[in-house]
This record gives structure tokens, sequence and C-alpha cells, in this order.
């Protein structure tokens, strides 16, 4: 729970990962400019008194994730986004079962999203439906600039992956989360645009689609898109350090995103481990718009916004309860191991 202007507000993280990019993992140059070009990312963000160093960096690990996102990270819930990257790493790189396994563990503080890849054919239906039966996931990461082969990419309004959408439509995943933003080297700037989106949603309006990085640097695209597919989502990873390093900046993309999507359809994530959530939560709610950007767009990022921002638009996707969930954790195992209880005193001062 973050405490801001006397009041309580629960924290959903929509983007995290647990990511292994040991080097005793890479099997290919890619995967350590993968790690590089994250760790650039890293460090041009992050204050110079909370950067990580390399070694860290690449596999920091479950406990360190514990107490980063939960014990320090003001993280009230998680939600796991996987990324598989097997081109590059032998037992990939954040993969849907490592993750699940800190899911088994504390599964009323995560969410684990699925994946897929419509070049998979039939045995990635199969797969998907495996993830479905084993850890009844809701959303899943799409990640269209991954290597596969000869292939640097796959497209989102293909045919191919109709059949995955569709797949997921019957099995009731009903959020996508396609990595829609900055390109990471070695992967193609171009297999990430967010144009692809457009149809999918059209075509498939029992689905959610939460577009991480908001498609950036193509913010406009991305903006004009969400405008007419009420299906929509804005994920604000790598868009929400900017707060940090650059607030005005920061304010017109939020001005961007709350004019033509509303306070209902942006989901605040810390991208954990990129960066941790402690000082981009702080950030994030201490950000404000210039009062040119208030004029400007005609809109406000208040309390009442923020908390829609960093926790009430995830829960609302996911279905999570927030008055029982924070019921739970006034004595959940992870409340009883770091002691954080009475961060849900108000709570108890609720019944």
């Amino acid at each position: 729970m973050y405490r801001h202007q006397g009041e309580d507000v629960f924290v959903v993280d929509a983007h995290i990962h647990n990511w292994d990019a040991s080097e005793e993992n890479i099997t290919h140059e890619g995967g350590e400019q993968f790690i590089q070009c994250f760790y650039d990312y890293h460090t041009t963000f992050t204050p110079e008194e909370r950067q990580w160093d390399m070694e860290t960096y690449r596999k920091y690990g479950a406990e360190k994730l514990l107490e980063d996102v939960f014990r320090d990270g003001y993280v009230d819930m998680g939600i796991f986004q996987s990324t598989h990257l097997h081109e590059f790493y032998a037992e990939g790189f954040n993969t849907v079962d490592d993750n699940a396994e800190l899911l088994e563990e504390y599964p009323e503080r995560f969410v684990v999203n699925g994946r897929f890849d419509p070049r998979d054919g039939e045995a990635g239906l199969k797969e998907l439906e495996r993830q479905k039966e084993a850890y009844d996931i809701s959303g899943v990461k799409v990640y269209t600039a991954e290597w596969k082969g000869d292939s640097k990419g796959w497209r989102l309004d293909s045919e191919e992956a109709f059949e995955y959408l569709q797949k997921c439509v019957d099995l009731g995943i009903e959020n996508v989360h396609p990595h829609k933003g900055p390109t990471i080297r070695p992967l193609n700037r171009d297999a990430f645009d967010v144009s692809d989106v457009d149809d999918a949603a059209t075509s498939f309006p029992e689905l959610n689609f939460v577009v991480e990085h908001v498609g950036l640097p193509r913010l406009d695209d991305f903006c004009w898109i969400a405008a007419q597919e009420p299906n929509v989502y804005g994920g604000l990873a790598v868009a929400a350090p900017f707060a940090q390093n650059r607030p005005e900046k920061f304010g017109e993309i939020l001005g961007e995103l709350l004019w033509w999507l509303g306070e209902d359809r942006v989901l605040f994530g810390s991208d954990y481990g990129i960066w941790e959530p402690e000082w981009l939560i702080e950030a994030v709610m201490d950000a404000e718009l210039t009062p040119e950007q208030r004029a400007e767009y005609g809109v406000e990022f208040d309390l009442e916004t923020k908390k829609k921002v960093v926790g009430e638009n995830a829960a609302e996707l996911y279905g999570i309860d927030i008055e029982a969930k924070k019921e739970q954790f006034r004595d959940d195992e992870l409340s009883r191991r770091f002691d954080m209880g009475a961060r849900y005193d108000g709570a108890a001062a609720d019944d």
C-alpha cells in the first residue's frame, strides 16, 4: 500500500519479470545484446544511488524480487508478463513456468500471464491450453519482435495470430498484452509497430488489448487506435520512468493518454527488474501536469485518477477485489514475513 495525501492507495504492478540472463543461460549473441540494452535503460533512468551492478542485473532471483517489489516497493499485487526468447536463452529469459513458481508459493499476491507465438502452430495452441489448465491464466504477453529461426517477428493481425486469439476467447483468456514500444537490441523496431493492434482489437471485441509501453515512440499511432477501439488500454511500463527524469515529457505522455483514452484505460507497470517500483511509484504519485498541460488537454492527474492508474484499473481487468485483498493481506504470509500487516490497518478500521 502506498500512502499519498493521507489516503491509502492499492498498487497493482501490471508488468513485472523474474528473468535469467546469466552468461550460462545465453546461447546466442542476441542474448547478451538484449540484456546489455536493458541495462542501458536501467542506468539511464534509475537514480545513481539505486542502480544495480551488472551481475545482480543478469539474475536477481525470487528473494530479491519479493523484497524489492513488496517489502520496499509499495506493491500489493504483481502481474508477471512472461517473455521466453528461446532463440537467445537456453532455458528461456522469463518463462511462464518459472514465474509460476512464485504464483504457487504466494497465489494471493501474483497473477501470471501466459504467452503464445503463432509460429509455433498446433503445438503452440496445445501449449496455450496447458498454461490455462496448469495456472488458470487470464492474460497473455505477446512479443511480436521475438526471433524464431529465420523469422524476426510476426504480426498480431495475421491469420495465424487470429487463430491464437480465437483460442484465447475459447479458453476464457481475456487480457492480451502486446509489447508495442521501444525496441531492444538486436530486435527490429518495426516488428514492435503498434499498427497491427487495430484489426486485432476490432476483430476480437471480447478481448482486452493492454498495449505495453503505449506504443512509444509511436504514441500518436497508439492513441488514434485506442480512441476508436474501446477494448484497447495503455500500459505505462517504460513511460513511467519519465516521471522521474523528464517530468514535462511524462506530463505530455499522460496528457495525451488521458485525453484520448480517459482515466479508466491506463495501467501502471514498473517493468521490474528494469526498474524498481519504489522510486518509480513515488515519482508517478508525485507527478503533476503543468498549468499549460492542464489547459492544453483539459484533464487532471489528481488523486482519484492516480488511484485508478496505479491499481484500480488493473484490478478491474483481472477481477481483483481490492477490499477483500486488503483484508487478506493484513495477515498473509508475505505480510508476516516482512512485517507489513500494519499497512492494511485501514482495512481493519473500515470493519
